[in-house]
């Protein structure tokens, strides 16, 4: 009896996974969104510190 109700659930709701692909998808956009951030804060200083010296050079 509870195989033949399991049965009937899963048929009334049966496997999607359409928006799985898209989650993940978001999850690594948002991480290199961090890592790309996390990047320019931190080398941001001396990338701005690179430009000046080669401005006042040129």
């Amino acid at each position: 009896m509870i195989q033949r109700t399991a049965s009937k659930v899963r048929n009334y709701f049966p496997e999607r996974e359409e928006g799985q692909g898209m989650v993940e998808y978001g999850l690594i956009i948002a991480l290199v969104a961090v890592v790309a951030i996390a990047g320019l804060i931190i080398l941001g200083p001396k990338i701005a510190s690179m430009f000046t010296s080669l401005g006042s050079s040129v």
